[in-house]
């Protein structure tokens, strides 16, 4: 699986998203990306206790630990690399996390409008 260049959604070189939790396709800390990444595990947002019920709620939960995984589960505060899709349907539904638009790869954008992580964009973006 070779990763697609690791370039983020304002055309600069892909910061990293969390080394703690690990996070990523790859788990290597950044939203990189490749052709076998069928969810698009591309946004780089901040987990919060509303997103993560969300998340929960429509089947994937991603607080509860998993020690099988390797997995110890996310809390509010920690930055996750989100599947796209995910990211969006949450928008839609009013309970999107903040988004580190240097750490979301640009392959987000064939999912999520640019605006859209804009308008949940971290400040520091």
């Amino acid at each position: 699986m070779e990763p697609d260049k690791s370039i983020n959604v304002l055309g600069g070189a892909l910061s990293a998203c969390s080394s703690d939790p690990v996070t990523g396709f790859f788990r290597d800390g950044h939203c990189n990306t490749c052709a076998a990444d069928h969810g698009s595990h591309t946004v780089c947002a901040v987990m919060t206790d509303e997103f993560l019920a969300y998340s929960k709620y429509v089947g994937n939960d991603l607080s509860t630990p998993r020690p099988q995984f390797n997995f110890a589960g996310l809390k509010a505060g920690d930055h996750w690399c989100l599947c796209a899709g995910r990211f969006l349907q949450a928008h839609d539904e009013g309970c999107a996390p903040r988004v580190n638009l240097a750490a979301t790869h640009q392959r987000a954008l064939e999912i999520v409008p640019l605006d859209v992580l804009r308008v949940h964009a971290l400040h520091t973006n």
